[in-house]
């Protein structure tokens, strides 16, 4: 099993009372720490407004942040987790991946979806299209992005994106172009792109979800012809890890104080729940080593940890590099 970590950056209200002309050093710290440390991979998200509500916190811009972790770390994977599609044009965007990769040293993956957070996309102007608009942009988005880093020059006349002749040079690094990981667990489309297209999947961490959806990603597969074990599946785990379980929850109340403090105590204690629900890689490090050994024997071979703690906090970080990740690598 692999593992990667989200760096925070604001969008889950994770640099509360953090002055903003500090949060890049404690995210820049942070992505340092795991780039010399036994993570695969670091993460962020594409968001532009905090959850559970949108507040006036930060929140941080993901492919810039994608600039900047690879300009400042020598070895660790780059990933967003994940990349709206409707949000940039897909050339562009293939323009943008291109170029931090080379700043990387071909270390970026191209962590891409339809998008689902309504208020953010109206508040800048995007609207907000059906599903079938969505997932329509991301398939087409998709295409044009694989053929612009194999080729260099790439043309679609599509339903939802028209290219003509649109050049991206340099390519990537990566010899077969940016590895992509379609996000999702939508079992008529989301899915079946993702087997038409991707090297890795992520989708639930809840174990019987997870099963599920592999089933139906397997059915894909044989449908259009690739192969499912080629495809990697991950999953993202919510944690919270202490050395005992009422070190656990002191914890998790310390989250709870700090977020409610900006936010509304109902819509935080909804986020914080998913930090503690059964599927969630929360506990002491044994109860998280079961947990993950579980999930390792139904197929996922890539664990994305979020520790909403983290900008305050790193033991919980440091026990799961020490006791959790020895156990399952």
């Amino acid at each position: 099993m692999r593992f990667g970590l989200f760096i925070p950056q604001g969008w889950r209200l994770d640099l509360v009372d953090i002055p903003t002309e500090e949060q890049w050093q404690v995210m820049s710290d942070l992505a340092t720490h795991a780039d010399g440390a036994g993570w695969d991979s670091l993460w962020v998200y594409d968001h532009f407004h905090t959850v559970p509500v949108p507040t006036d916190e930060a929140t941080h811009e993901a492919w810039s942040l994608m600039a900047a972790y690879a300009a400042s770390t020598s070895r660790i994977k780059l990933g967003q987790m994940c990349t709206a599609m409707s949000y940039r044009n897909p050339v562009h965007l293939a323009k943008v991946a291109a170029t931090v990769d080379i700043i990387s040293g071909g270390r970026v993956q191209m962590g891409i979806g339809g998008g689902w957070y309504e208020h953010e996309w109206r508040a800048y102007g995007y609207g907000f299209p059906s599903a079938g608009v969505r997932l329509g942009r991301l398939d087409e988005g998709v295409q044009i992005m694989r053929d612009a880093w194999r080729d260099g020059r790439v043309s679609h006349d599509g339903v939802h994106y028209q290219v003509d002749g649109a050049i991206v040079a340099p390519k990537p690094l990566q010899d077969n172009g940016i590895p992509f990981w379609i996000a999702g667990g939508g079992e008529k489309v989301t899915l079946r792109i993702a087997a038409k297209y991707a090297q890795y999947t992520n989708f639930t961490s809840e174990p019987d979800g997870f099963a599920h959806k592999s089933e139906i990603l397997a059915e894909h597969c044989r449908d259009v012809g690739t192969a499912y074990d080629a495809i990697v599946r991950s999953a993202n785990f919510n944690a919270v890890i202490g050395e005992s379980e009422s070190d656990v929850a002191d914890r998790v109340k310390r989250i709870r104080d700090r977020q409610t403090a900006v936010a509304n105590a109902d819509a935080v204690d909804a986020m914080l729940s998913t930090a503690t629900a059964p599927e969630a890689a929360s506990g002491t490090p044994e109860q998280v080593i079961e947990k993950l050994q579980r999930m390792r024997g139904l197929g996922c071979e890539y664990a994305i940890l979020y520790f909403p703690e983290a900008a305050y906090d790193r033991s919980g970080i440091e026990m799961f590099e020490q006791q959790v990740i020895p156990a399952l690598s």
